[in-house]
């Protein structure tokens, strides 16, 4: 078992949100996915983005707010959201005391992995 904790990753800052990329863990090749942690501050948002890869995020402290161009919902803590493959987004924390952390895994779709094979 290999063991990891966000507490003493390395983490890098864009804009108001701490990111942990799981690279630093030697990983690359092992798993069918990546992973990250990341942190937003009390009142903090992340910036807009959007990407090939699907997204599994779950709420690990505080309340998310994501915001989609089809919607915004509040994902709570143990609870998770997925974004699709290309689906633009941006993450707030709307508490005024919280830090938002979110545990993320991506991947690329399976069939744009098997176009690239």
């Amino acid at each position: 078992m290999r063991q990891f904790s966000s507490d003493s990753a390395e983490s890098s800052a864009i804009g108001v949100v701490d990111v942990a990329r799981w690279e630093q863990y030697g990983l690359d090749g092992r798993m069918p996915f990546q992973a990250m942690w990341y942190t937003i501050p009390p009142g903090g948002s992340g910036p807009r983005d959007g990407h090939p890869e699907l997204e599994l995020s779950i709420v690990v402290s505080g309340v998310a707010t994501v915001e989609t161009a089809d919607q915004v919902a509040d994902v709570a803590v143990g609870s998770a959201f997925l974004l699709d493959s290309g689906e633009g987004h941006v993450i707030h924390n709307r508490s005024t005391d919280v830090a938002l952390v979110v545990f993320s895994a991506y991947w690329m779709p399976l069939a744009t992995r098997e176009q690239a094979l």
